[in-house]
């Protein structure tokens, strides 16, 4: 199995800086759309969206809020 390496993020020398894919608004498969630390506690983040760079963005932490819907009685 061939081993990959990550460069170390520089802002906290304790994560790995690791890409991030995403799908565009056709469904076209974008590689590398963003690259994250893997140090929870360091947060950076960089991102491309439309062409532009965008350098820590809050992070989300995934979770969805739903709503539950309530039939009238």
């Amino acid at each position: 199995m061939e081993q990959v390496s990550f460069p170390k993020c520089l802002k906290c020398n304790a994560g790995d800086l690791v890409p991030l894919s995403d799908f565009g608004s056709q469904g076209a498969t974008i590689h590398y759309k963003a690259w994250v630390c893997t140090n929870p506690e360091c947060g950076f983040n960089l991102k491309i969206r439309n062409g532009d760079v965008y350098i820590n963005e809050p992070i989300m932490n995934g979770v969805h809020n739903t709503r539950i819907r309530q039939s009238a009685v």
